[in-house]
């Protein structure tokens, strides 16, 4: 079947659940694929998606075959599920969907396009001989259902911050919890060194309880030579001159936890070389910071939530002026507060609506954005017309952000 099909039929069945019984249905249904397979598990309120692709790149130039499993799709649906970088083609897909399709209907629960979506993945994995898997949680990860996998070769844990927390709770301590819900007995842990000490304890307690010791990067042991919007330099203990593409000061505290991590795996019997290591640290993902154009500069950026709009404040600030940003929010994002974090970013903010149903009106973000000291409109058009008529200008630089879904559009519409 079309695979287009089966996703949209799950498409308003939420993830919201108190266990894991109804992924773990499914996937026994499918034949338990993800226990035949070995997994890197990464959550974390941001970086998940960074991490996720620096350690991809690295266990794949090691010579390992690697699925990798993100969220949600930044061009098309295809691009969740890849092997060695490469997206799962359609008629792999179809192929997918018809086996998944005749399990589901074996059971008697409904499912979550997201669950839909792990069942197909897990099986291209294991039918394609993938030696790890570079999965990225959802949503939380004690209860995502990701955390159906066995204990991973590492869990590792990117970032804490406020984000969904109707359902994942309302304090750092709540979120961490979930997230730390990723670390099994027989699992090394990874915890970044951006995640603050209430945080930190938490997972600590976790890792503790499952008999594993918790790596922390010593960021103290990094010397940076370079950190701007094109990338990094730096030093990490005895590694000299490794370098990022992807830019923002953010981003070494991803790459410090992708090197720790490749140290477990060596540790435990893994060959990656060096060369390997560098090279995937040159991973670069659409709308992390990317940058669009150069001259005069355009940026795109699908941060969300006030911990990623907060980084990527910094690194607008780092533009030639006039800075101008086009911003489009959901309506369940913390616009409030991501508004008063990157208000002073940018000389103008135009925002766009349309991307998504639930994209919160243009008027509204702009009022709260005005209510915060910035100089914001609503633009009144579609958001890549925007973006059209903003790029013809001579003079300063541009910043797109505000969502993954804006940022979505704006790379389909094929402007750049």
């Amino acid at each position: 079947m079309d695979y287009r099909q089966l996703i949209s039929r799950y498409s308003k069945l939420g993830q919201r659940v108190s266990d894991l019984s109804r992924i773990e249905s499914l996937m026994r249904a499918v034949g338990d694929p993800q226990e035949k397979l070995r997994f890197i598990h990464i959550a974390g309120t941001n970086g998940k998606g960074s991490v996720t692709e620096m350690l991809s790149k690295t266990l794949t130039a090691a010579g390992y075959r690697t699925g990798s499993f993100t969220s949600p799709f930044i061009l098309r649906y295809n691009d969740r599920i890849r092997i060695d970088g490469r997206e799962i083609a359609d008629a792999e897909l179809d192929e997918l969907a018809d086996i998944v399709d005749s399990a589901v209907k074996s059971l008697p629960e409904g499912f979550s396009q997201f669950e839909i979506t792990q069942a197909m993945a897990m099986l291209h994995y294991e039918r394609q001989g993938c030696d790890f898997v570079v999965l990225e949680t959802g949503l939380g990860g004690l209860l995502d259902s990701t955390n159906v996998i066995p204990p991973p070769e590492a869990a590792v844990i990117t970032s804490i911050a406020l984000d969904h927390t109707a359902i994942l709770g309302g304090t750092l301590s709540d979120i961490a919890r979930h997230k730390a819900g990723i670390i099994k007995p027989g699992s090394a842990a990874v915890c970044s060194a951006c995640v603050g000490e209430e945080a930190r304890a938490v997972i600590a307690k976790q890792a503790h309880g499952c008999g594993t010791e918790l790596i922390i990067p010593d960021m103290d042991a990094m010397t940076v030579h370079r950190c701007d919007i094109f990338g990094s330099e730096f030093d990490y203990r005895g590694l000299r001159g490794l370098r990022l593409r992807m830019g923002g000061e953010h981003q070494l505290y991803n790459a410090a936890a992708a090197i720790e991590t490749a140290d477990i795996l060596r540790a435990r019997g893994y060959d990656i070389p060096e060369s390997a290591l560098r090279e995937g640290l040159t991973a670069q993902i659409p709308a992390r910071v990317q940058i669009l154009r150069e001259t005069p500069p355009v940026i795109l950026d699908g941060s969300h939530n006030p911990e990623g709009l907060s980084a990527l404040s910094k690194i607008a600030e780092q533009l030639p002026r006039p800075r101008r940003a086009v911003i489009g929010m959901l309506s369940d994002k913390d616009s409030e507060k991501a508004a008063r974090l990157i208000a002073g970013s940018c000389g103008e903010f135009i925002c766009v609506e349309g991307f998504m149903p639930s994209a919160r009106p243009a008027g509204e973000l702009a009022e709260l954005l005005t209510r915060c000291g910035a100089n914001a409109r609503a633009s009144g058009r579609t958001p890549a017309e925007t973006v059209r008529e903003l790029t013809s200008l001579p003079d300063g630089s541009l910043v797109i952000c505000g969502s993954l879904y804006l940022a979505s559009e704006i790379l389909a519409a094929g402007i750049f």
